[in-house]
């Protein structure tokens, strides 16, 4: 069993749920509202800890009510506390997800709190974590320098490197050449390029233009039109996994592609047959509220 290092966010969830989602100066009555776990880094720990991977999560919390909230949940998933780190003087970090009822988009507003300290001592006392994985995977929600030099340092070491670049944001050129794999949705993609990208002609092109930044191999998610792969050597389309239950809230579901991604590469499968995997994973997801909360375990997944 391959382990993960995942460096990122925790923030605390605030959902509300409603009929539509405001438009811009709009007030509408809602009809519930839950408080869950959330920030990508900790969904994709989570989300690769309910399938069974050993993982170390780097990040930075508050000493407050979120932060017991994460820990327990950590706690709960298995994984190992000691790569947490805890600042009494922060305020752990919160998100405001808007969530329409009856097609499960959503919007989203995060306050990264304590974890918007995070900087490069962090990442040097937890160098072992990143040594003793195979693959460590990070996200955007962090500040660009820790984040920037904790992937050299991960590159350094020999992991395999996973970026999920969200939300997009600006991307030093050199560090695309430390990528094994970036994780890119349509939009995300186009932001990269400063284009739209809307058809599969796009997509492809999209792929073979990041590729040319030094990018090992691109995974641009399309949401219920599936995956689209590509490096060197090959490229191709994969089908959204069929759901057998509605979709009620696709919060956290990119998420859950990339923990399971992470997963997968780390047990040494090959790339077709992780992407098929990471699609089932998201997929199932997106059947349950809530990000965090929704991410299946290993006998769910099986099972399904």
């Amino acid at each position: 069993m391959g382990s993960i290092c995942i460096f990122g966010v925790f923030v605390a969830d605030l959902c509300f749920f409603g009929q539509t989602i405001p438009l811009r100066g709009q007030t509408i009555l809602g009809n519930k509202y839950i408080v869950g776990p959330g920030g990508k880094g900790s969904n994709q720990a989570i989300a690769a800890a309910r399938l069974g991977a050993n993982v170390k999560f780097i990040t930075k919390l508050g000493k407050d009510s979120y932060a017991d909230m994460a820990i327990s949940l950590y706690k709960k998933c298995g994984m190992k506390i000691d790569t947490i780190i805890q600042d009494p003087n922060l305020s752990t970090g919160v998100a405001g997800i808007m969530i329409d009822e009856n097609t499960g988009d959503n919007i989203i507003n995060v306050i990264p709190g304590a974890a918007g300290h995070l900087n490069n001592k962090d990442i040097d006392k937890n160098l072992n974590a990143i040594k003793t994985s195979k693959v460590f995977l990070t996200q955007l929600e962090a500040p660009q320098k820790a984040m920037s030099y904790a992937l050299g340092k991960a590159k350094n070491l020999g992991c395999i490197t996973l970026v999920n670049p969200a939300p997009a944001a600006k991307i030093n050129d050199k560090d695309f050449k430390k990528i094994d794999f970036f994780t890119p949705n349509e939009k995300e993609a186009g932001f990269y390029l400063k284009k739209n990208i809307e058809t599969q002609t796009d997509i492809k092109k999209a792929a073979n233009d990041l590729l040319k930044k030094g990018i090992k191999n691109i995974v641009i998610t399309l949401g219920a039109k599936g995956v689209y792969f590509a490096n060197s050597k090959e490229n191709y389309f994969i089908d959204a996994f069929k759901l057998k239950k509605k979709v009620v809230d696709t919060t956290g579901a990119g998420d859950a592609f990339n923990g399971a991604f992470a997963f997968a590469i780390a047990n040494d499968y090959d790339n077709k047959k992780a992407l098929n995997f990471a699609n089932k994973v998201a997929g199932i997801s997106t059947t349950s509220l809530g990000a965090a909360n929704s991410m299946p375990t290993s006998k769910e997944v099986n099972n399904y």
